[in-house]
């Protein structure tokens, strides 16, 4: 990649992101975040420049500069996703760690957070605007839709599906076939072994709807 980066957000996975380009000798312009109290300051080096919204960095953007979307809440990552699409015409590239394996005929979208040591398998299908923590597996011909969040260590298993908006918590196990909803929540450590509904939140071994 030739041109820099700029990272939208400057807190959760930013820091990350900005490792994972700086191992791909991709250099980044600055992070762009909606705190005040963050601009002016840096990341390792590399300085909060100031607000996503502000038209003398967005202009910069797909002329100059490429961007990254390092924000984790699903709602805000979609705003600034929109606000990339509709201001600048340009779809957020992906930050993709050197040590992640991704399969030749794996199919991914734009926009992915992908962490060291993640594994998606032959076939497997990732969405775009997708956040996969280190050392997650997604085995073959498992399907991942939009911003979908998979916490570090968890273990898709084959032709498993997740809808779009899921939050798959850290070192969670999702058996093989299984299809998790849109907007569902598996906490921590489950062992899901059932489909879970659109928006139904499970935990546990075997993993079990959480009343509210």
């Amino acid at each position: 990649m030739e041109n820099p980066v700029i990272i939208f957000g400057a807190k959760g996975i930013a820091h990350p992101a900005l490792e994972i380009f700086n191992s791909n000798q991709v250099v980044v312009y600055g992070f762009l975040d909606e705190d005040e109290k963050l601009h002016g300051t840096e990341i390792n080096t590399v300085g909060v420049l100031g607000n996503p919204e502000d038209d003398g960095f967005l202009k910069l953007i797909g002329k100059k500069t490429e961007a990254f979307v390092a924000v984790d809440d699903p709602k805000y990552r979609k705003f600034l996703v929109k606000l990339l699409n509709e201001r600048r015409k340009v779809q957020p590239i992906n930050a993709i760690h050197g040590t992640a394996f991704i399969s030749t005929d794996a199919v991914l979208g734009h926009g992915n957070f992908i962490n060291a040591r993640v594994n998606i398998g032959a076939g497997a299908e990732v969405g775009s605007h997708c956040i996969i923590h280190s050392g997650a597996i997604v085995d073959h011909k498992v399907k991942v839709a939009d911003f979908v969040q998979i916490g570090a260590g968890s273990v898709i298993n084959s032709e498993a599906e997740v809808g779009e908006g899921a939050f798959i918590g850290s070192g969670v196990t999702i058996i093989s076939g299984v299809k998790i909803g849109k907007n569902a929540r598996v906490g921590a450590g489950s062992v899901v072994i059932a489909d879970v509904k659109d928006g139904e939140t499970v935990f546990g071994n075997p993993a079990a709807p959480v009343k509210s």
